[in-house]
């Protein structure tokens, strides 16, 4: 659309949706819309066409309604914590932040569960039920700040999750409001549900398919004693060969973490914890370059040492460091690849670094990502991840919740045509055609 259009339509869309929202929270000036260009990746940033921020499920019902009559698609952000670009606006799209709905509905401990809006911080359920002898397991690194709705959508992991599982194995129910602005309840408040196993499909499809407007998780018992062993190694590929010794030995610790020695010493000169920096976080990385680039892949245990190794000789060849922590217990890499931004060249190095180690976790048998979602950043990998006709299974389930693409448009779900383009399959531009992505 030209600037102009794009005026006409966020006038348009303020004046209507002000009629149902609080006009302050309708944000449609450059200044007030600028906060919300990106998430956590935030090498990437592009402003909304306007910020929505309703207050109750109503609102939000309101909002879905009026973007489908008009036809503009819509991008739900949380605490905007996200790694993988899953809440980058588009110039023609409505930002509805949902940071406002961050009520604790119902605390039910004999049933172990409880009823939270979606702007509930993930650490803030832990905190309500502490009372009750309880507390909610997924933890993921941010969950001082990310929020229930946010973890919902991108499936998120964590320390914990070696032992609890990740978010889908910790929720009981969601309820949504779709496109057109109805309200469904998935799953229920026994173990199992009725029907078809929506509540997973729903988790982790990146905004794609829903709004979440409340979820119910699961609550477990606080343990009884929390004990913390470190072990130091002489080089990174021993520590990944003794993560897969001990799981393999039947022991299944609450968390299993690792950090190469980079990692190491990057923290312990920011919080000076003891640990051993002559052994081979995210904040602390800070001190030891501009910029840093957070990739999230997740592979077999027993080819730990071995990817270990191989990112090291990437390092070499892309002239980037590479500060390795990760989630040890259940494969899931995060290697922090440091560059300047401000160097010409070197982001794009640092992309194609990172899209060589998700290739490498796909081709020892593992997956592209753990748990920071698809996005925008991973979009091209998912065509090396995934051949056409899995590709095309996903559009078709996609569109039959979202028919014009309105919902999170562009993200996590390549195009055959981008794959073609990308090499990454034996596909020809234009075999296959999905009529209700065209126009985006």
């Amino acid at each position: 659309m030209q600037d102009t259009d794009l005026d006409t339509l966020r006038q348009r869309l303020a004046a209507r949706l002000r009629q149902h929202l609080d006009p302050a929270f309708v944000l449609v000036r450059e200044e007030e819309r600028r906060p919300y260009e990106c998430d956590g990746l935030s090498a990437y940033r592009h402003l909304p066409l306007l910020v929505a921020l309703p207050g109750d499920i109503e609102q939000v019902q309101a909002v879905m309604r009026i973007c489908h009559e008009e036809k503009v698609p819509v991008i739900a952000r949380g605490a905007g914590t996200g790694l993988s670009g899953g809440a980058l606006p588009r110039e023609d799209a409505v930002l509805l932040g949902l940071s406002r709905l961050n009520r604790i509905l119902e605390v039910d401990p004999d049933n172990l569960c409880a009823r939270v809006q979606p702007g509930v911080r993930n650490l803030a359920i832990s905190e309500a039920v502490r009372p009750y002898g309880l507390y909610y397991a997924p933890d993921p690194s941010s969950q001082i700040a990310c929020t229930i709705g946010g973890n919902v959508a991108e499936n998120a992991g964590g320390v914990h999750c070696l032992k609890y599982g990740l978010t889908v194995n910790n929720l009981l129910a969601l309820e949504i409001v779709t496109v057109e602005g109805e309200r469904l309840r998935i799953g229920g408040s026994g173990l199992d549900s009725p029907g078809y196993d929506l509540l997973a499909l729903l988790t982790g499809s990146e905004g794609m398919l829903g709004i979440v407007v409340e979820v119910t998780v699961k609550l477990l018992p606080i343990p009884q004693r929390a004990q913390v062993a470190l072990a130091a190694f002489d080089d990174v590929e021993q520590a990944g060969q003794a993560v897969a010794d001990l799981i393999a030995e039947g022991i299944l610790p609450a968390g299993l973490e690792m950090m190469g020695q980079a990692s190491l010493r990057a923290a312990e000169d920011f919080v000076h914890a003891g640990y051993p920096t002559d052994a081979a976080a995210f904040p602390a990385a800070g001190r030891i370059s501009p910029d840093y680039y957070c990739m999230d892949g997740t592979i077999p245990r027993k080819h730990l040492a071995r990817v270990l190794r191989e990112i090291a000789a990437l390092s070499e060849e892309y002239g980037l460091r590479a500060a390795n922590v990760f989630h040890a217990g259940d494969g899931n890499l995060h290697p922090l690849i440091l560059y300047d931004g401000n160097a010409p060249g070197e982001l794009e190095r640092a992309e194609e670094f990172g899209g060589k180690i998700l290739e490498l976790c796909v081709e020892v048998g593992g997956t592209i990502t753990g748990e920071h979602g698809v996005g925008m950043e991973k979009i091209n990998q998912m065509c090396a991840q995934f051949p056409p006709e899995e590709l095309q299974l996903f559009h078709a389930i996609k569109a039959a919740f979202d028919p014009h693409s309105l919902l999170n448009p562009g993200k996590a779900i390549p195009t055959l045509n981008r794959c073609a383009e990308f090499g990454a399959m034996h596909v020809k531009a234009g075999d296959l055609r999905f009529p209700h992505l065209e126009r985006f």
